[in-house]
């Protein structure tokens, strides 16, 4: 069953969700997604060695230099290099308290701590293989995938209806959050569950068209519904904001599938499209009146209404943290190490902060001027790819893709989504589908029932 590449990514991705939504502090739950990935891509070396020579240049550029980054942070360095890297004084006083060593008595890392910057490599290994398995993979094969990563979004919704129904952590995965009520699914974050869902109705919205008020068609549709009350069930506020993208996503695909049959001289069938676009647009709002007035859902957008908010408060102390190990960084994956150097006593609360809740001020922490340019390289490379892969035949897929990089990426100004296994490897899968749109030699795709 798992023989051909098509069915060992989607199991990649399966694991991936069951296995990698709990970030950081679940490293034996993380070892078993970045085991399966390294399997894969051993399996798979030739596909590695085709991804690197025959994928775009800027696109495998920065794939290397992705990987490169935290591996180059964890070379050794020889003590006068090391000892004149910012923010390293600490580093020195605390070698001098414990044993009396100094920099002076050996090389070091860039990086303050090698085990936080060798996790964070790791980390990467499972987004590469879904880079190197999807990025050939035809258009059959790419639905199968699509419709995968839908029907594992459900499964995310109905195993959250049972924690938001049941009581004692009922169907948790992740016993330490205390929100009853509150739906997390296979993630431990729940605005990373948020996020998720508002992927899959983007994925959702791109898949094949169905005839209006077809049974694919009010399946297609039922599910949207499903994924939407899951989304205000997480009450995560950037989650729901972040609807607007498959909302806006589907007026754009109704829209333009009317205009084509309305040129095509299909009148009748441009006014079905568009009735059946009001009819899902009325049928989401039924759905979320039933479910409001007094509900959980009503909860959920009450917390517009509040004012507790210490992410500011983490903010300005991380800019702290940047300015102490600028431009050059702490090291991939230390932020909670150095941060609580800078944390100001009148922002301590009885809880860590963990994160930057900004993934961009943390990577500045973490590396520097050169990690912020490796994020804009992405976001360069992504608007390009995005406006090539508008004019091409596969352009829902790949506009799916841009739509879910879009959520990553302002959910990152408040949050960290991609700092678990999960959602890293749905990013990748948007990564490939806008390579695949934008692949002139359809003939080299891997089919659907191919082999390795």
């Amino acid at each position: 069953m798992f023989k051909t590449r098509p069915n060992q990514l989607g199991a990649l991705l399966l694991v991936a969700c069951l296995f990698g939504g709990g970030g950081v502090a679940y490293g034996l739950a993380n070892l078993v997604v970045q085991l399966a990935a390294i399997l894969l891509l051993a399996l798979h070396r030739a596909e590695l060695g085709k991804f690197l020579a025959r994928s775009p240049r800027m696109l495998a550029g920065l794939v290397v230099l992705t990987l490169a980054l935290p591996l180059v942070q964890l070379l050794p360095l020889p003590p006068a290099a090391w000892a004149t890297l910012p923010g390293r004084d600490f580093v020195n006083e605390a070698l001098a308290v414990a044993d009396g060593a100094t920099t002076a008595s050996g090389w070091f890392p860039f990086t303050v701590s090698s085990a936080r910057t060798l996790v964070a490599f790791l980390g990467l290994l499972a987004p590469l293989a879904v880079i190197v398995l999807a990025w050939r993979l035809d258009e059959a094969a790419t639905v199968r995938i699509m419709h995968l990563m839908v029907m594992i979004g459900l499964a995310n919704v109905l195993l959250g209806v049972v924690q938001v129904l049941g009581q004692g952590g009922s169907g948790q995965l992740y016993i330490e959050n205390e929100m009853p009520g509150v739906l997390f699914g296979f993630f431990a974050n729940r605005n990373s569950t948020g996020v998720f869902l508002v992927c899959c109705l983007l994925v959702l919205a791109a898949l094949p068209a169905a005839r209006p008020l077809s049974g694919i068609w009010l399946t297609k549709a039922g599910a949207a519904m499903l994924l939407v009350t899951g989304v205000f069930l997480t009450q995560s506020r950037t989650s729901m904001v972040l609807l607007g993208l498959p909302a806006a996503f589907a007026v754009l695909r109704i829209g333009a599938m009317a205009l084509d049959r309305r040129v095509g001289g299909s009148g009748r069938n441009a006014a079905r499209t568009a009735l059946g676009g009001a009819l899902v647009a009325l049928a989401l709002g039924a759905t979320l009146a039933v479910a409001g007035g007094g509900s959980r859902i009503d909860t959920a957008l009450a917390r517009f209404e509040r004012s507790e908010e210490q992410r500011p408060a983490i903010w300005e102390d991380t800019r702290y943290a940047i300015e102490r190990y600028w431009p050059v960084g702490a090291g991939m994956g230390t932020f909670d190490e150095v941060f609580q150097i800078d944390e100001s006593l009148e922002n301590i609360t009885p809880r860590r902060a963990g994160r930057a809740h900004n993934d961009y001020l943390e990577i500045a922490v973490e590396a520097g001027v050169v990690g912020l340019a490796v994020v804009a390289l992405w976001a360069i490379w992504a608007a390009f790819a995005s406006w090539r892969a508008a004019s091409t035949p596969q352009r829902w897929p790949a506009l799916a893709g841009t739509g879910i990089l879009m959520a990553v990426a302002l959910q990152s100004l408040l949050d960290y989504p991609l700092r678990n296994q999960a959602m890293l490897c749905i990013a990748a899968l948007a990564v490939a589908l806008l390579t695949r749109a934008g692949r002139s030699d359809a003939s080299d795709h891997v089919a659907g029932g191919a082999g390795r």
